[in-house]
């Protein structure tokens, strides 16, 4: 199983999905855009302390990770 894992202001939310469920797969596809378009930025674990930014979902990736995008001023 796969997961989407959103950290926001409330901590965080799991979503896992079966990549290899057509279904599951094209809703874990939205759900990746629809984060992306509220401003969220997804990376993935590439290695033991490696991560790196992704612009789309990859199902063969265990988790992806999703945060808000740090505003400063």
């Amino acid at each position: 199983m796969a997961t989407l894992l959103v950290m926001d202001h409330a901590g965080d939310t799991r979503h896992s999905f079966d990549a290899g469920d057509n279904e599951q797969l094209a809703w874990a596809e939205a759900r990746f855009q629809q984060l992306i378009s509220d401003g969220y930025t997804a990376a993935t674990r590439t290695g033991p302390g490696a991560v790196a930014l992704v612009r789309a979902l990859d199902p063969a990736a265990e988790e992806t990770l999703f945060y808000p995008r740090l505003v400063g001023g």
